[in-house]
């Protein structure tokens, strides 16, 4: 039996869904942890990874449902590290408008060899304002 391999350009962004941020005026930060996404390496071998969400939300949250379903559609896709990370924050920051929001994707360990990725909205090449650059890197 094989399983029918999808392509990162397949991935349905309109699942994400967002709830009325109840919270209009004090600013606040939403930290999520997925610590089983799944997705096929660039070599088609099953790559597993826990993903950090820090965001500071501006008029929705995250419906933590609608991630869920978002991030099991990556199971079947053939994507790297990399394109993975980059393609989440694109999504929802489409999606949630968020003041900040910061992803890190920790892999687990292939061939002895473990890697962290980190993308920040808050980063001066990503336009924002580095507020927040003394930050230790397990800040998520």
């Amino acid at each position: 039996m094989s399983i029918k391999k999808k392509l990162y350009s397949e991935i349905d962004s309109s699942m994400l869904k967002g709830i009325p941020n109840p919270e209009k005026v004090k600013p606040y930060e939403v930290k999520i942890k997925q610590p089983e996404i799944t997705f096929l390496g660039v070599y088609e071998q099953p790559d597993f990874a826990t993903l950090y969400i820090l965001m500071y939300p501006n008029g929705k949250v995250v419906e933590l449902k609608s991630l869920k379903l978002y991030l099991q559609q990556y199971r079947d896709v053939v994507i790297s590290y990399e394109r993975l990370l980059n393609q989440v924050y694109e999504h929802l920051q489409k999606v949630y408008l968020p003041q900040r929001l910061r992803l890190v994707l920790d892999c687990n360990p292939r061939g002895g060899i473990s890697s962290r990725l980190t993308i920040d909205s808050d980063w001066e090449a990503l336009g924002g304002k580095e507020e927040y650059k003394e930050w230790r890197e397990d800040t998520w």
